[in-house]
């Protein structure tokens, strides 16, 4: 199967510090020039890409953020940012012609959990309910994505997640990745059972016209296409840990792709294809 959807980590720098994150890159260094980056969307969307789904670090700090998703649509992908909304309202202004879909990171209704959690310090909450209104208003169709840790799996998000009114709500259970967030994640490990609490408190939303996606660690493990910020796809299906293929720009994407391997089947099972068009 061709790599239909794919997750391109532009860079590593973010304004905040989440502990549970597993996009720190912390032996990573620099990030792609911007000609790169367009020959390497280039090269995507010839392998049959179809949608691209920037992300980072925080990819709207990314000096050509804009830029990117300009070239995006003139290839044609269907264009995705997963962002905290650093500097959202900005892009927007200039480029939401460009931007088909938008996914918001917010973990908890709770200000504190939020901060606590390492996500903004303690207005976090309500900027995301401004940027959600913002992109409301300009047709941007919406995903929230929700972290279950220990701090917040107990709690009932579905006021919020009315408010903001989602047309996907992505739940991930907390992922531990070696060489990523050991050393700060372990404490807010949850255990499956704990997780499917959180996720059967939300069910009634499912009535409500808002789509819940649940994953469980087994079911991001190996799912998703990724591409790192030195433009390498990368993978932690075996030892926990990242391990990177070649350059892509040196090697191709179907060579580069076949040396970290993509489970397909559960790709399929997490429902990695969706009406995005």
């Amino acid at each position: 199967m061709l790599p239909i959807s794919v997750n391109f980590h532009l860079w590593k720098p973010c304004n905040y510090h989440c502990r549970f994150c597993f996009a720190t890159f912390r032996d990573i260094q620099g990030y792609l020039t911007l000609s790169d980056a367009k020959r390497l969307l280039f090269l995507l969307r010839e392998a049959g890409t179809e949608k691209i789904n920037f992300a980072g670090g925080e990819p709207t700090l990314h000096p050509y953020i804009g830029e990117l998703v300009a070239e995006s649509r003139r290839l044609g992908f269907v264009t995705s940012i997963v962002s905290n909304g650093a500097r959202m309202a900005e892009l927007l202004d200039k480029h939401a012609g460009d931007i088909d879909w938008v996914a918001l990171s917010v973990d908890s209704a709770s200000e504190e959990i939020q901060k606590h959690l390492g996500r903004g310090n303690g207005n976090h909450v309500l900027q995301s309910i401004d940027l959600f209104d913002k992109l409301h208003q300009y047709g941007i169709r919406v995903k929230l994505n929700t972290v279950v840790t220990r701090l917040n799996f107990q709690e009932d998000m579905s006021s919020f997640v009315r408010r903001v009114r989602p047309e996907r709500w992505k739940i991930f259970q907390v992922l531990p990745v070696n060489g990523q967030n050991d050393g700060s994640v372990e404490d807010l490990l949850i255990s499956p059972q704990q997780f499917q609490q959180f996720v059967e408190q939300h069910k009634t939303l499912l009535d409500e016209g808002i789509r819940v996606v649940a994953e469980t660690n087994n079911l991001m493990k190996d799912s998703y296409v990724m591409i790192n910020p030195q433009g390498q796809f990368y993978n932690n299906s075996t030892t926990g840990a990242y391990f990177y293929s070649s350059p892509i720009l040196e090697v191709g994407v179907n060579i580069a792709l076949a040396q970290v391997g993509w489970n397909v089947e559960t790709f399929l099972n997490r429902g990695g294809i969706y009406s995005w068009k």
